[in-house]
């Protein structure tokens, strides 16, 4: 048994089918799933045809964040079918999602950019029954069954025939939803820079191409059941996806097929290349041809094939690996595709997890070679991707395995909901041409569901501080931080007593939490400190104290604490020296610092100050900026998910406006840092140091 998954299911099972009795429409079946935890839908083209695909729950088990996600998909029953069984049934399997950051688990791509919202890696849930739109439109239930279970599936049988029948009857339709006004990060022209540095690496021969995103975010006023029911009714694509849980809700909208096994025989079918579609049939038909002929496009999406030929060709049996269809332009929702199919079979004995291993994350939406491209991806991308650009679907006893790439696709928790776009980057792409196809991407998504046009400029102008675009470190980038080194803190002690300990345990602590799934235990930490404290016999003056939290080889947490004397003080003022670090390092204080020594040693008579791809200030390598500007009020940058929040910044807050001064909580241009009156940088060991700031680095 997988930890973290509950037993597995019975070793045989009988596929029951029944008629659900009720002409329900493809579009509104979703709305079954409304209030349901662990439900999933595929609408389109899956399972051999079928138009639809419900995974309604309760699951029997779920597999969030297991340790080994993949091995769930060979995790299944043998089933004994009816001879009368539909063609095409599915009776049940692994319903969910495959997050993009697995791929880091596969392959040495180092950390990922910060995460605003994270959602799990892996998200699977088996379920032994189902809803399934055949190709002719009829519905039937479909179940797994065990003796046990029969019972059971008889009442939700039932239970789903009257709730089908009332939302017909009652012509039940989605909910409004609104999503306010959608904010890219970085901006056109930070994603500009990021191309241009993109294209940079490539000339130099790091790799042949990347596909590079940007992040669209909204504020979700409804149900993310009703986002997808919505473009789902509007668009149509062919490989649409809702999953739900506890952790959140994913509304995909692919048109892509990443991987499709029936038997032993597998086809993917990779998209690169994208032209807007026409407004009337004539203008239609030119955007066809234009892409067609497009040597760019075309050049782009044969590297892509050559990679899923590749991939598939480290498990298929040698010689089966063909491409039956080669850069065809085809429809897509808003858009045309260049798409291709590449064909495998696999050899006896190689399952579905270790097919998709050998592919993951799909070659379309990483690059080519696919490490090299993941490594500039995690690099130059401003915000970690969750499950955008991994794969959605299912796998079954049954139906065998059927996944999407999961793009077009809107995320949401809570109140945040948040939608990727970007595009293949190769020698020759432009900002200004990836700007436009990324809003191209995110218009017909946008109008689908109401929400206002996500405006993209198509000539983006350089970034405040233009000479600090991103420059080629080396052929492999620099590292971001790798979490599995862990986290730590470091807190000043006076006179034998640790300063604001409390606060900086808190914060350790929501690390721990967010990261690894485990709070470390305040109380044994308090002592550790303390115990430190005591063993460096420091009670008077000033000394510093580390605490260090690191995720074990078992998964357990260990920490440890130590106290050592202060270092000696920089010169003053510091020298800031901008940099810039693509959505900055998160609020987590990492124990890889990596990147940070990298920085420094470029420039040692400076202190590297992280700017973001917008020239926007995040924070100095070991303290949060304060800035005093002309007319005497202060800013500092926001806690937004991609800087540290410093203890020693929230107590000078705090200070600053017991004395009435004012201070704004807000975004900071470096060319507004380079203009001010005064410049500060506090940490907990130094508090504040007055800083100057260097020139920008070419």
């Amino acid at each position: 048994m997988m930890p973290g998954v509950s037993p597995g299911p019975a070793a045989t099972a009988q596929l029951l089918v029944a008629p659900l009795g009720v002409a329900l429409e493809t579009w509104r079946s979703p709305l079954l799933l409304r209030g349901r935890t662990g439900a999933t839908a595929l609408l389109g083209s899956w399972a051999g045809g079928s138009r639809a695909v419900l995974a309604p729950g309760p699951p029997l088990r779920v597999a969030v964040d297991a340790p080994e996600p993949f091995a769930a998909l060979d995790d299944l029953p043998a089933v004994t079918a009816a001879g009368d069984a539909p063609a095409g049934a599915v009776g049940g399997g692994w319903f969910g999602l495959l997050g993009y950051p697995l791929g880091r688990a596969l392959e040495p791509v180092g950390g990922p950019p910060p995460r605003p919202v994270p959602l799990p890696g892996a998200a699977l849930a088996y379920h032994d029954h189902v809803l399934r739109q055949d190709a002719a439109g009829d519905w039937w239930f479909e179940a797994l069954v065990t003796p046990d279970r029969e019972p059971a599936l008889q009442e939700r049988l039932a239970d789903l025939r009257a709730r089908a029948a009332a939302l017909v009857a009652q012509d039940e339709g989605p909910r409004p939803v609104r999503t306010g006004t959608w904010r890219a990060t970085p901006s056109a022209a930070g994603h500009a820079a990021a191309v241009a540095a993109c294209v940079e690496r490539i000339r130099h021969g790091d790799l042949f191409q990347a596909n590079l995103c940007q992040r669209l975010d909204g504020r979700l006023e409804g149900d993310a059941l009703d986002v997808f029911v919505r473009a789902w009714a509007a668009l149509r694509p062919a490989k649409a996806a809702y999953v739900q849980g506890p952790w959140g809700v994913v509304a995909s909208l692919s048109p892509e097929l990443y991987l499709e096994r029936h038997g032993r025989s597998v086809l993917s079918s990779p998209i690169k290349g994208t032209r807007p579609r026409g407004p009337d049939p004539v203008a239609d038909e030119e955007a066809r041809e234009e892409l067609e002929s497009a040597e760019k496009d075309r050049a782009e999406h044969v590297m892509i094939v050559d990679l899923v030929r590749n991939d598939l060709g480290r498990v298929c049996a040698t010689g089966t690996v063909r491409v039956s269809a080669l850069a065809q332009p085809r429809e897509a929702p808003g858009v045309w595709h260049l798409v291709s199919d590449v064909r495998g079979e696999l050899p006896a004995g190689v399952g579905d997890a270790e097919l998709v291993r050998a592919t993951f994350p799909p070659g379309s939406v990483t690059g080519a070679p696919k490490v090299a491209a993941m490594q500039v991806i995690h690099e130059l991308e401003s915000t970690g991707r969750e499950a955008y650009t991994g794969a959605i679907g299912l796998a079954g006893p049954l139906a065998g395995l059927d996944l999407n790439v999961a793009i077009r696709t809107f995320e949401a928790r809570g109140e945040r909901i948040w939608l990727g776009v970007g595009g293949g980057i190769v020698a020759d792409s432009t900002g200004a041409g990836e700007a436009t196809e990324a809003a191209d991407k995110a218009a017909p998504l946008l109008a689908a569901i109401g929400s206002p046009p996500f405006a993209a400029d198509a000539t983006p102008a350089p970034p405040p501080g233009a000479g600090i675009a991103p420059d080629r470190r080396a052929p492999v980038p620099l590292p971001r931080p790798e979490p599995g080194r862990g986290v730590f803190e470091t807190i000043l002690v006076r006179d034998g007593t640790a300063v604001d300990l409390d606060e900086h345990l808190a914060r350790l602590t929501a690390s721990t939490l967010e990261l690894y799934g485990d709070a470390v235990a305040f109380r044994p930490l308090v002592a550790a400190a303390r115990a430190a404290i005591a063993t460096a016999g420091l009670t008077a003056g000033e000394a510093r104290l580390r605490i260090d939290v690191v995720p074990g080889l078992t998964g357990r947490l260990a920490s440890h604490a130590v106290c050592t004397p202060l270092p000696p003080a920089a010169p003053s003022p510091v020298v800031l020296g901008p940099v810039v670090v693509p959505g900055g390092f998160g609020p987590h204080k990492w124990a890889d610092r990596r990147l940070w020594d990298a920085l420094a040693e470029r420039d040692p008579g400076s202190l590297p100050l992280a700017v973001d791809l917008d020239g926007l200030v995040l924070e100095a390598a070991r303290s949060s900026v304060l800035a005093r500007l002309a007319d005497g009020s202060w800013v500092t940058p926001p806690l937004d998910g991609r800087i540290l929040p410093g203890i020693a910044r929230a107590r000078s807050i705090r200070q600053l406006q017991e004395i009435g001064e004012a201070i704004a909580e807000r975004p900071l241009p470096l060319g507004e840092l380079r203009d001010a009156a005064e410049i500060l940088i506090v940490n907990a060991l130094r508090g504040a140091e007055p800083a100057v700031l260097g020139p920008a680095r070419d």
